[in-house]
């Protein structure tokens, strides 16, 4: 596999050590409810540093620059930058085999070489980065955060005012990015302005709306041609200056090449950015600036463990003519597995009621509604179990076949030689009574009927006649076919329920513990449900795409409500209380484990495996993000102020007496806490440290922008806060006792929502000075 060449390169560039106008961000906070995690931020940190290397020291971006000309120059020193840094491979675009219309227009943006082999130099396009994150891991906050710091550093002068693009292929992702912004402009830091594509002229052309616009739309109607939906670029494309955010644009159809072209031609003088959690070409590979992949989500903690079962699900193998028994074995062993897991859910819901998730059985099949379908022959053995046609020679058989692979304690993928641990005695006591209790929501074997909510054309619910709840739901493009074809002589029943099914799996009284569907059925979808995925012949080129993207869907995990990583690591960051922990952890691997099982397992684990083939980068070294303030005993102020050897902030001589005019005008304490989203207690550090001028380096430049000097220091303060945290860890890799307990000095939500409400008039009249 490619090594992940620019992560690499980076990671001897020291956040802190670049310019305060760089270093000093808040990385951390995304809306007043919600902080980023540590690898979010990291992710934001990488992002900063190739940034700065490619506008500042490949070339200074100075404020009326030709922007096509700057382009190439920096272009050129980035792509150096590479080669000193050990790209050997050729990158460059081959153009042999692509049709004459898609030469001629990459001809009219960059330079051709190679004569009748022509190509084109990958110092052309090398103005990107990726972050390559796993399903799961919120791209789409990181996406949103990486906007405000653009925004602030086009404010600090340091990179070019382009305007802002977000492509993606979905609607439910335009959906999703969405509700992130409303959440996000909640904040009251920046207010995000979302603008389809289309409506670009009538936007420029207009007074811009406060805060900051960004255009929206989807990739694969992005063209060279204009009709209905479709766009030519052309008509936006701006000079090629564009800051591009790339979220899952592709599609890996036959155009997706051409596009991801226009894509880099409408940003050639700007930057790209792309996000993905599968990563496949080594170009995308090579440009990652940060790696968090699915290996790396589990690794530290944030998935469940993956188990890859050697039991193959051979009895449904394309072309292979497998007895009904064998089907039923297959189908009794998942159905075991459920029940498993189920007895240890339930063992912890009275332990500790609202934590982690009643598990559920995912059936992801290739093929839906031809004769003899894949999902077909499944169903039709879940039929069989459900009304008691199981021989118990067979039930026990299977379920000592299951534990005699389970006793050898199977290795936990991505996970370095970590192995499943299993409880014999609760494997070995399941009966098929609890089969049909646990996973059929019934007390006794029955007949499945149907359910379905005539308004919905996509799902289909099932339960037993001998239960009060639907125990399984298939979720697929069209069920009439399936009901006329597949279910006929089922007794199907109206639900007239307005709610669907699918949209409900993740509440709390959901009684559904099986979802079968097409593979197309998973986008969009977030649950932390998923324990045991049954892939049943998942195969054809884009397989490594859809099976990683299921399984970063399958790994999510909620032990505690807002708590989103195992239990262990939850412990070890001071997020869970002892009693909890102790009570638990001999109850949560199964909740916190994710089974597989498949047709072909030996594909399944080359594709997973090769996640660890790719060049790790775990080791690079602390985190250099600035985040929210943290509670620091002793003298706070000293470390604030440039104590213990720490940098002074760095202003200049008229921006300080700014400063000082400017903290003297607004005066009320309140209005300083509402406008920059302080603390009492970082506020009161910001007033001593502009009190005198001995506490800065005076030798900066001047931003004459009293705002950015405002929130440059409380950057500054809470990255040596955290600085002077970190230097204080403990050598067991624990959290020091204070940051564990709210500080004196800091007020808690609650406080400063009673005591801290200015007057509409006292923070518009800032406003104004800001203006005058």
């Amino acid at each position: 596999m490619p090594r992940t060449i620019l992560q690499e390169i980076i990671k001897h560039v020291q956040l802190d050590h670049l310019p305060p106008s760089w270093s000093l961000m808040d990385l951390k906070q995304f809306s007043p409810r919600k902080s980023l995690w540590d690898y979010q931020q990291e992710a934001l940190a990488s992002a900063l540093k190739v940034l700065w290397k490619y506008f500042e020291e490949a070339q200074d971006y100075r404020e009326g620059e030709k922007a096509t000309e700057a382009s190439r120059r920096r272009k050129q020193a980035f792509f150096r930058w590479y080669r000193e840094n050990g790209l050997e491979a050729d990158l460059s675009i081959n153009l042999k085999n692509e049709n004459r219309a898609l030469r001629e227009l990459l001809a009219e943006y960059y330079p051709l070489e190679g004569g009748e082999s022509p190509k084109i130099s990958y110092e052309h396009f090398i103005n990107r980065l990726g972050f390559w994150m796993a399903t799961g891991s919120g791209k789409t906050l990181v996406l949103i955060k990486l906007m405000e710091v653009l925004h602030t550093l086009i404010r600090r002068r340091e990179i070019p005012p382009f305007d802002f693009l977000v492509l993606t292929h979905r609607e439910d992702l335009i959906t999703q990015l969405k509700a992130c912004v409303e959440e996000f402009n909640y904040s009251g830091r920046l207010k995000i302005n979302l603008q389809e594509l289309k409506d670009y002229p009538e936007v420029k052309g207009q007074q811009g709306a406060p805060g900051l616009t960004v255009f929206y739309y989807r990739s694969d109607n992005i063209s060279d041609e204009q009709k209905d939906k479709i766009v030519d670029f052309r008509n936006y494309d701006n000079g090629g200056r564009w800051y591009i955010f790339l979220d899952e644009a592709h599609k890996g159809d036959r155009e997706d090449s051409k596009r991801q072209h226009l894509y880099s031609i409408m940003a050639r003088n700007g930057f790209l950015f792309n996000f993905s959690a599968t990563f496949t070409d080594v170009r995308d590979v090579t440009t990652t600036a940060y790696n968090f992949n699915l290996e790396k989500y589990i690794r530290r903690g944030y998935g469940k463990h993956i188990a890859v079962l050697q039991q193959e699900v051979r009895g449904f193998r394309d072309g292979e003519d497998y007895t009904g028994e064998e089907k039923q074995r297959v189908v009794v062993q998942s159905l075991i597995l459920l029940t498993y897991v189920h007895k240890f859910y339930e063992e912890i819901a009275g332990l500790m009621p609202g934590s982690y998730h009643r598990p559920l059985m995912l059936v992801l099949t290739h093929s839906v509604n031809i004769k003899d379908a894949d999902l077909e022959l499944f169903f039709r053995e879940l039929a069989r179990v459900g009304r008691g046609d199981v021989d118990r020679a067979l039930f026990e058989g299977a379920k000592a076949e299951l534990w005699k692979e389970l006793a050898a304690r199977p290795t936990l993928m991505l996970e370095a030689g970590e192995r499943l641990t299993i409880e014999r005695k609760v494997l070995e006591g399941i009966t098929t009574e609890d089969l049909w209790r646990y996973v059929y929501n019934a007390g006794a074997p029955g007949e499945i009927e149907v359910l379905r909510r005539p308004t919905d054309k996509r799902e289909l619910a099932f339960k037993l006649k001998t239960g009060e709840r639907p125990f399984a739901l298939l979720k697929i493009g069209e069920v009439a076919g399936w009901l006329q074809e597949k279910l006929a002589g089922y007794e199907v029943q109206e639900d007239l329920a307005e709610e669907s099914y699918f949209q409900d799996l993740n509440q709390a009284d959901c009684p559904i513990n099986l979802l079968m569907g097409s593979r197309s059925f998973y986008e969009g979808w977030d649950s932390n449900r998923p324990n045991i995925i049954c892939y049943i012949n998942i195969g054809g080129q884009d397989a490594r795409k859809f099976i990683l993207q299921s399984l970063g869907r399958g790994v999510r995990i909620e032990p505690v409500k807002g708590k989103r990583r195992r239990l262990l690591f939850l412990y070890r960051g001071g997020e869970v209380e002892r009693k909890l922990f102790e009570g638990l952890k001999s109850k949560v691997l199964p909740l916190e484990t994710l089974f597989v099982l498949a047709t072909n397992r030996k594909a399944l684990v080359e594709i997973v495996s090769r996640l660890e083939e790719i060049e790790d980068a775990r080791d690079a070294g602390p985190h250099d993000s600035a985040g929210a303030p943290l509670a620091l005993g002793g003298r706070g102020e000293d470390v604030l102020k440039g104590g213990g050897g720490r940098e002074k902030p760095e202003i200049g001589k008229e921006d300080y007496a700014l400063l000082r005019k400017w903290l003297s005008y607004l005066g009320d304490d309140r209005v300083l806490l509402m406008r920059y989203h302080l603390e009492p207690r970082e506020l009161k550090l910001l007033r001593d440290l502009a009190a005198d001028p001995a506490n800065f380096n005076l030798d900066g430049k001047n931003l004459k922008d009293p705002d950015l000097l405002v929130e440059q220091l409380i950057a500054h303060c809470r990255t040596a806060v955290r600085a002077a945290l970190s230097a204080r860890m403990p050598a067991d890799g624990g959290v020091p006792s204070e940051a564990l307990r709210p500080s004196d000095g800091l007020a808690r939500e609650e406080d400063r929502k009673g005591a801290l409400n200015p007057s509409r008039r006292e923070l518009k009249g800032g406003d104004d000075l800001v203006r005058g």
